[in-house]
């Protein structure tokens, strides 16, 4: 990923993975904390969660981003019992 010509040091990762409609939207904000210009998002959908799941993991091995600097939220359907999760 490039960023305004020059490559991006990204230190932040923010994941929301939503099930719809029988697939995954994983929407992705990344930011450098040390340098706010540095920032970027994006949406992309998942057939399955497990594909949603390994978008997050190599957008975070891409730009080394420590586990401790990754926040996911995670929405999924309940079939079981009509809720949400």
């Amino acid at each position: 990923m490039r960023f305004k010509g020059a490559e991006a040091n990204f230190t932040r990762l923010h994941a929301n993975i939503v099930q719809e409609d029988g697939a995954f939207t994983v929407s992705i904000r990344l930011h450098n904390h040390l340098n706010e210009t540095e920032s970027a998002c994006g949406e992309e959908v998942a057939p399955t969660f497990e594909l949603a799941n390994s978008m997050v993991d190599a957008l975070a091995a891409r730009f080394e981003i420590e586990q401790s600097c990754i926040s996911i939220s995670i929405i999924m359907h309940s079939f079981r019992d009509g809720t949400f999760h």
